[in-house]
């Protein structure tokens, strides 16, 4: 009698303690969230950042092996890609290639991208481009090109109002 009850007072316990982990793995997950909109605010303020995205327009006429962003003649990011990102961006993905500040101005950003034209000729493009960085977040978005098929491709810089 004296075991049963033991049962059942451990069992009873139990299930409460799995729902104060469940609720405290909840609480956990919440403050991780704020904490990282907090940092992000704190390291890229509203009116200094600058984000830069990338997307890919004509998806079967290029394959994107890497990227490669600079600001200002120095290198701001380098990224190679995967055969799952390639695949996302096939599928019209929008990747964010940089988040960073800049004061408000003019700057200079040169994109280098490296991959294969439709004909698997190996094709490596600079382009340089002029961003005017107003008071207020800044977001711009790389576009890779093909013309016709066969064709090496090229960035467009599309500002996101």
């Amino acid at each position: 009698m004296l075991c049963a009850l033991a049962i059942i007072s451990v069992s009873a316990f139990g299930g409460s303690l799995d729902s104060d982990i469940d609720a405290l793995a909840a609480d956990v997950s919440d403050l991780s969230e704020n904490l990282f909109d907090l940092e992000q605010s704190m390291l890229f303020p509203a009116n200094t950042r600058v984000a830069v995205y990338l997307s890919v327009a004509d998806r079967d006429a290029f394959v994107l092996d890497s990227v490669e962003l600079s600001i200002n003649g120095k290198p701001a990011v380098s990224h190679l890609y995967t055969d799952q990102e390639r695949l996302a961006l096939r599928q019209g993905a929008i990747q964010q290639l940089y988040l960073g500040n800049l004061p408000a101005g003019q700057h200079n950003l040169t994109a280098t991208l490296n991959g294969q034209s439709a004909n698997d000729h190996y094709v490596r493009q600079q382009h340089h481009f002029t961003l005017r960085k107003q008071a207020g977040e800044t977001r711009v978005q790389l576009v890779v090109e093909t013309g016709q098929k066969g064709q090496a491709p090229d960035f467009m810089l599309r500002e996101w109002q």
